[in-house]
């Protein structure tokens, strides 16, 4: 049996029923890299897919740098399609590769605004539909809400989540009186009452002072997470990238959520009076641009080839980057050799 044979038996179910049982990409819960990576200084490295022409360019990175991989939807609830599509793409592009490093994909960070029923209905729906899908991590935003109302919120959404064990991320609610590290305590205390495991403790870049990170609010996130026995992400990196980056891998961060450049290689890629269409949306919705391309690029004209060859080069040269920050050369194979011998742990 070979290495890659035993690592696919590590897969999730849900990724398993997605894409099939004779599919040979890796596709694993980020819980899989961790377990192997545990005394490696290194964050697993998750990259916005804002347009799926980059997605070559990722993978190909990821395989010249022998690199873990992340990759994440956005939105993966905009309509009923949306995560399997994205499911889809990253598959299709990984088969055509023959990829055969190991692959996380998150869903989110997806956005929770109330606790009443009309609202916690259809994103209930949506959830399920992500897991359905074959995503193996689902992020929730929840600061527009209080400790207590995340509380609530997280245990009537994730059941989906808990029950196949995947893994679960979450951000910090609004803070109260007692600022970021009270509310996250709050909120891990709660959920630890309920018995909802989570994965990722989520701190954005702008919490933590953007582009000159404050480390001991960062190192003070760590603790307090492993006290529940979560680790960090430090997600939506935009001013301090690539800068950044090593930063908070030596402040103890275990994944990092890289928008940097790739937002604005993505809006880059079409022409001017889409960006400029597009940039009207986004401000007159308050979604990044980004993002808001993600949504809305299956309704766009397919871009021309050369604009594609570009957006694939690029992409392969700033995720490269990435991959260095973070210390995740090498993790590829470090990894799937561990986790062949490991299977059982």
């Amino acid at each position: 049996m070979s290495v890659l044979d035993k690592v696919l038996s590590l897969r999730p179910g849900n990724t398993v029923a997605r894409v099939g049982p004779g599919s040979r990409i890796p596709l694993l819960n980020p819980r899989e890299p961790l377990r192997a990576l545990e005394r490696v200084p290194v964050a697993l490295p998750c990259l916005p897919v804002q347009a799926k022409g980059a997605l070559p360019g990722l993978l190909r990175a990821a395989r010249s740098e022998d690199a873990v991989l992340g990759l994440a939807c956005p939105h993966p609830t905009a309509d009923r399609g949306a995560a399997e599509r994205f499911v889809a793409a990253v598959h299709e592009a990984a088969m055509e590769a023959e990829h055969s490093r190991p692959l996380f994909l998150q869903a989110g960070p997806v956005r929770v605004t109330a606790v009443d029923e009309d609202s916690l209905g259809p994103l209930r729906e949506g959830i399920f539909r992500v897991v359905d899908a074959g995503f193996s991590l689902v992020s929730l935003d929840l600061s527009r809400l209080d400790s207590y109302a995340a509380v609530e919120a997280v245990n009537a959404l994730v059941g989906p989540v808990t029950e196949r064990e995947l893994s679960l991320e979450l951000s910090a609610p609004a803070p109260a009186n007692g600022g970021l590290l009270d509310a996250y305590r709050t909120l891990l205390e709660g959920l630890k009452q309920w018995k909802v495991p989570v994965r990722f403790v989520r701190v954005s870049e702008r919490d933590l002072g953007g582009g000159e990170p404050d480390v001991g609010m960062l190192r003070s996130v760590v603790d307090l997470a492993a006290e529940y026995g979560a680790v960090v992400c430090v997600g939506d990196v935009r001013e301090g990238f690539p800068r950044t980056l090593p930063t908070y891998v030596a402040a103890g961060a275990r994944k990092v959520d890289c928008v940097g450049p790739f937002e604005r290689l993505a809006l880059g890629s079409w022409s001017a009076d889409i960006r400029a269409s597009v940039e009207e949306k986004s401000a007159a919705s308050g979604m990044a641009a980004g993002e808001l391309l993600s949504v809305l690029e299956d309704s766009l004209p397919p871009l021309e080839p050369k604009a594609r060859e570009r957006l694939e080069a690029l992409s392969f040269a700033e995720a490269s980057e990435v991959f260095a920050a973070l210390g995740a050369v090498g993790t590829g194979g470090s990894v799937m050799r561990f986790l062949a011998e490991n299977r059982g742990e």
